[in-house]
């Protein structure tokens, strides 16, 4: 018999505060087998005692508080690493990559947390520092791992169907040409020179939107909303919490969803759950 295997990824924006407000309800309800995390703001004992029962590896952020990266599965890890560009480059928090064997293949996740940036500041220039790194690496990756998949909170909505209100937004960190440029190269076809929307070009990394290949051209569906006014009542949201698989790990898809939380007072996070069943053969 073939194995699925439930794989979520979700930015808690603290794992203890989500904690408090119900996530625990949803993960015993969603019977998920792995789930990546971002934003945890905790350390290896706040977040086992968070997660109780799970197996667990992590990345804290270098400043207490902030940032945070986790892979916490329902079987043990083959390996791990957090090993992310060069040494003068504080990514900590930022990327944690595990090893797993299903079924008798290897998979390996990746849970990042890219920068939320402000264009023209230093905020933005740790952003592209991050996503040059983050390019390097995937296609590292792709030449490594057949099996893999980079999920979390990536900080950027790759096309005007990703962002409720993207004409507002074109000049704010989020969805600056630049930054899609870097999706419209890693979405591209592996090894063909691609347009991309800031002008740039390149040759195509040939990763999978795992939500956009199942959704298709619709609007959304949108994983974060803003904590103010009515953003989430609205739907005025933005899709920037991502699956991007190998073109063989993608087409092992069998399901794929975004967990919007029934209303705005029942949310554990600004984020919602992007979940994606996997199956793999026996």
């Amino acid at each position: 018999m073939p194995q699925d295997l439930r794989i979520a990824s979700v930015n808690v924006n603290g794992i203890r505060a989500a904690v408090r407000k119900g996530m625990l309800d949803w993960l015993d309800s969603a019977n998920v087998d792995v789930l990546a995390l971002q934003e945890v703001r905790a350390d290896a004992d706040q977040l086992a005692a968070s997660l109780p029962g799970w197996e667990l590896v992590a990345d804290e952020a270098s400043a207490k508080g902030r940032a945070g990266v986790a892979i916490a599965t329902r079987s043990p890890v083959a390996a791990w690493r957090t090993e992310f560009g060069p040494a003068e480059f504080d990514s900590a928090g930022r990327w944690i990559e595990a090893d797993l064997e299903v079924a008798g293949s290897h998979l390996t996740v990746v849970s990042a947390y890219v920068h939320t940036g402000e264009a023209e500041t230093p905020r933005q220039d740790q952003k592209w520092m991050f996503l040059d790194t983050m390019d390097a690496r995937l296609s590292q990756l792709r030449a490594q791992a057949p099996l893999a998949l980079v999920m979390g909170d990536l900080n950027v909505g790759h096309r005007e169907i990703d962002i409720k209100n993207w004409r507002g937004n074109r000049k704010k960190s989020g969805f600056l040409p630049r930054e899609r440029g870097y999706f419209d190269r890693w979405l591209g076809e592996e090894g063909v020179e691609v347009e991309t929307v800031d002008g740039q070009g390149g040759t195509g990394r040939g990763w999978v939107d795992v939500g956009r290949r199942f959704h298709g051209d619709v609007e959304g569906p949108y994983t974060w909303w803003s904590m103010r006014g009515r953003a989430f009542d609205n739907d005025t949201g933005w899709r920037i919490d991502y699956h991007l698989a190998t073109p063989e790990l993608a087409e092992r898809v069998v399901d794929y969803r975004v967990e919007r939380a029934p209303s705005w007072d029942t949310r554990w996070s600004d984020h919602a759950p992007v979940i994606a069943d996997y199956r793999f053969p026996a």
